[in-house]
């Protein structure tokens, strides 16, 4: 039986792993994991297959009735476009019921059960399953298409604990005993997974709403998001007044044109301000690369230098798309403006409750909670030796009311010798991590690790409504 401190890794409860903190299980070598990942699968497909329908009918196509090996339950992993199967048409006519139905289909939660009435709008439906006791999170790809993924309640707890036990892995930072005033130059909340991730987690881990600051106090509607591309190429032809959009909605477009125009400007200024109020204060900012780098750039030209109190820290991430011109040494730029050397980040994405830390070599080391893998372009699967660039994709053992198991559209070259310098074991994700539909001109061609007829029959159960 594997251990973690005087505690076996229990297959029946993989989300608790984690209990003990972070340094017991980079302690471990993936392959001492390995039995307790296999029966913690064997258990999830058990209990997945039987009350998640999608997952059921995959199984049922391949002909899976059991796992009793990581490759058994290859054709099982759900690619991208799972969580935006539903037909575009349902988002356009506000069909809530028909979204309902199809959502239905990849959770434990018997979504028949939710009160409809008086949904016509996208926020309301997803305000009223987190009544209901989800936490539905959107996300939005290349296509423009919407993601729903189907978290709820239930996993609360143990994400909100490994999103801790990641920060205090690549900062030192506590955030249960450790509150810091935090700052994140975007939107107060929302339904998007990133913006509802930081909500959950930022407020408490700040110490509460009065001391988690963000640039804008509105959120960014699931409609719009949901009908943002449809509604580009409506306008571009002269057509958008026939979508017959609820003018709320239209004016909510026209707001945050005019915002993302004065974006830039809105960030100097709010950072600026908190330069002033929060001189001499211990501070914990967020942020994409470009956004930091374009403040201590314009904070430079403008002879502006923040003055944080020690111990104050970075938590970062979000690439350079779209911004160029960035210094090779982006990091020590942004820090040496800002007079901060603690400068975390994670890799990880919505479909994915563990985050992995990256540590002081700079690689992220994945959590056990997560059965990494990794594909070459043709779907087979790579060796788990050595350094083995792919596609990654995972099982997240930490699911509780949906399937874990998930193909991703990043590149990644991933290292199984757990040979990093910084002493952490587990597999680790270097650096170089790029987007398929980056490299391939928008569109990630995705081929199913299954069967392929089986896979596009399975597609077309998903889709129906």
């Amino acid at each position: 039986m594997t251990e973690v401190l005087n505690k076996p890794l229990a297959p029946e409860r993989p989300w608790t792993w984690i209990d003990d903190g972070f340094e017991p299980l980079y302690a471990m070598s993936w392959r001492e994991c390995e039995d307790a990942q296999l029966a913690a699968l064997k258990l999830q497909f058990d209990k997945m297959s039987g009350q998640v329908a999608a997952l059921e009918k995959l199984a049922k196509r391949e002909g899976i009735s059991s796992v009793d090996s990581v490759e058994d339950a290859l054709p099982l992993l759900f690619d991208h476009r799972i969580y935006k199967s539903y037909p575009l048409s349902i988002i356009e006519k506000r069909q809530i019921g028909k979204l309902n139905a199809w959502l239905d289909r990849l959770t434990t939660h018997d979504l028949t059960k939710l009160d409809l009435t008086g949904l016509t709008m996208i926020d309301q439906w997803l305000d009223r399953l987190d009544d209901f006791g989800m936490l539905v999170g959107t996300s939005s790809g290349t296509t423009g298409k919407l993601s729903f993924v189907p978290r709820s309640k239930v996993e609360l707890p143990s994400w909100k604990h490994s999103y801790f036990e990641a920060q205090r892995a690549t900062t030192g930072v506590d955030a249960y005993t450790d509150h810091v005033d935090t700052f994140f130059p975007g939107y107060r909340g929302g339904h998007h997974m990133l913006l509802k991730m930081l909500s959950l987690f930022n407020i408490p881990a700040a110490g509460g709403p009065e001391h988690y600051h963000t640039l804008y106090q509105t959120h960014i509607p699931a409609d719009l998001m949901s009908l943002a591309g449809r509604m580009q190429v409506a306008e571009d032809r002269g057509e958008l007044a026939q979508l017959g959009l609820e003018p709320a909605l239209l004016k909510a477009r026209e707001d945050m044109i005019a915002q993302g125009k004065r974006r830039e400007q809105d960030i100097e200024a709010w950072f600026f301000k908190l330069f002033e109020e929060f001189r001499g204060r211990r501070v914990k900012l967020g942020g994409s690369f470009a956004d930091l780098i374009r403040t201590a750039t314009s904070g430079i030209e403008k002879g502006l230098k923040p003055d944080f109190g020690e111990g104050s820290f970075i938590m970062t991430g979000g690439g350079m798309k779209g911004f160029a011109g960035a210094p090779d040494d982006w990091e020590g730029y942004v820090g040496d403006y800002f007079g901060i050397d603690n400068i975390g980040m994670f890799y990880g994405m919505s479909e994915v409750m563990s985050m992995s830390p990256r540590c002081s070599q700079g690689n992220f080391h994945i959590l056990p909670v997560t059965i990494p893998l990794l594909f070459d372009r043709d779907m087979k699967l790579l060796p788990r030796e050595g350094a083995q660039t792919g596609r990654y994709a995972f099982f997240d053992l930490m699911a509780q009311t949906y399937w874990g198991g998930f193909i991703s559209g990043d590149e990644v070259t991933l290292h199984w010798d757990e040979d990093c310098r910084c002493g952490w074991k587990q597999p680790y994700v270097g650096p170089g991590i790029r987007r398929y539909s980056e490299m391939e001109g928008g569109d990630d061609k995705i081929t199913c690790a299954g069967t392929a007829q089986a896979y596009n029959d399975f597609m077309d159960f998903v889709s129906q409504t």
